[in-house]
């Protein structure tokens, strides 16, 4: 609780100030967790992708998916704009490179599901409907198997 504190009392300054946290990608955990540095004070944040669910790494097209968003964002400076922050202390947010929208891009690559359960944004259920009809990325295979119902079915495997 003691190292959470800090992250707590900054994530919460950051909300009361803004919304938004300004730095340099510095790691690209898979296709929706990526660690960013704040450009203010260096601080490093872990970020999962709002919206959005990749594949796991061990799935078809995690490694894929991993790789492209390294592709797109690694090393480079980028805004997150922060909603909340999850269970693991991670800060949920939509990961800016460009003006562009970094979550959505990896819908429309067909290498993330929309998180439709969680969200209603009419441009990633789109983007999805999209990447499905024109089987990019995990579309391609027959039966794709979400990454919640793989985790699902790994944790009763284990039992």
């Amino acid at each position: 609780m003691k190292k959470l504190l800090p992250l707590l009392l900054c994530v919460f300054s950051l909300t009361v100030l803004s919304a938004e946290i300004r730095g340099k990608i510095v790691r690209v955990a898979d296709g929706d967790t990526v660690t960013v540095l704040d450009a203010l004070d260096g601080a490093p944040f872990r970020i999962r992708l709002d919206k959005i669910d990749a594949p796991e790494l061990r799935q078809p097209f995690g490694p894929e998916a991993a790789a492209y968003l390294s592709a797109l964002i690694s090393g480079k400076e980028v805004v997150i704009r922060f909603r909340k922050i999850d269970r693991y202390g991670r800060i949920i947010a939509t990961v800016y490179h460009g003006g562009r929208d970094v979550n959505l891009l990896m819908v429309r690559a067909g290498l993330a599901w929309h998180y439709a359960y969680f969200d209603d944004t009419p441009a990633y259920r789109e983007a999805e409907k999209q990447a499905r009809a024109a089987r990019r990325g995990l579309w391609r295979q027959d039966n794709p198997v979400n990454p919640h119902e793989f985790r699902r079915q790994r944790k009763l495997n284990a039992k």
